[in-house]
């Protein structure tokens, strides 16, 4: 199946917030994988087989925009949407919610490169490429 968007819900942990309780600005970037990680499974595509067959994605880009604090104990949505796919990139953009007020708290986007096992740029085979589109 094609997918080019999906949307996960998660609670904030206690280990992700600092002694403020808001999220730490590290976890985000593991928010954003947990956003990529669904959208391939929707895609009938996982991380693990990608890897067996020898592609990899090294993260080239990311950015981050804090619009407000997420809190502990906060239910978050994020929607992750693949916005541009080369042969050897791929594009994702997020939005994470707080789902009590659906206020938008965080915009980002990354850039990830398609490389082999040494590191070197690799070509995304057609068998992924056919399950992952862009949004249009």
């Amino acid at each position: 199946m094609v997918k080019s968007e999906c949307e996960i819900e998660f609670r904030v942990r206690y280990p992700e917030v600092d002694q403020m309780g808001y999220v730490h600005h590290s976890n985000y970037a593991i928010y954003f994988e947990m956003g990529r990680t669904e959208l391939l499974r929707l895609c009938g595509i996982s991380y693990r087989e990608m890897e067996e067959a020898g592609v990899y994605f090294a993260v080239v880009r990311l950015e981050t925009r804090f619009l407000a604090p997420a809190k502990y104990d906060d239910i978050l949505t994020l929607t992750t949407k693949t916005t541009r796919m080369t042969r050897a990139r791929i594009e994702h953009e997020y939005k994470l919610y707080r789902k009590s007020d659906n206020r938008l708290l965080t915009e980002g986007h990354t850039v990830l490169a398609s490389i082999d096992k040494t590191g070197q740029v690799a070509i995304i085979p057609d068998s992924f490429m056919a399950k992952i589109q862009p949004v249009a």
